[in-house]
């Protein structure tokens, strides 16, 4: 299987980063072939193209039907990091998260 790319999209917060950090450590450790990057909102556009996976912290979870329709035309599996992964900062179970929404091919709100 190829490189997993997974895109945090979160306020510019430094809890999207640390999870990020702490999602490509579980990643790199247990041979899981993923990128793991945290980016504003307003940087997403830049890698429509680029991603697999576009999970959404907590926060957005209003906007989720948002960013289906902006992604859905590049095939973009995108979801709602749950509450306890977010506030966590849970790389094990959000690694395995991203890794179910691309293997299913659906996105959703992560409570699935």
């Amino acid at each position: 299987m190829s490189e997993l790319r997974v895109l945090l999209c979160c306020g510019a917060g430094f809890s999207s980063g640390l999870l990020a950090q702490q999602g490509r450590k579980y990643a790199k450790k247990n041979g899981i072939s993923m990128t793991v990057e945290a980016r504003s909102e307003s940087q997403v556009n830049g890698y429509l193209g680029k991603i697999d996976v576009l999970l959404l912290g907590p926060h957005y979870a209003n906007q989720l039907e948002n960013f289906k329709n902006m992604c859905a035309s590049y095939e973009i599996s995108v979801g709602v990091i749950p509450q306890d992964i977010y506030g966590q900062i849970d790389g094990k179970r959000l690694v395995e998260l991203a890794q179910d929404m691309a293997a299913s091919g659906k996105g959703g709100t992560g409570d699935e």
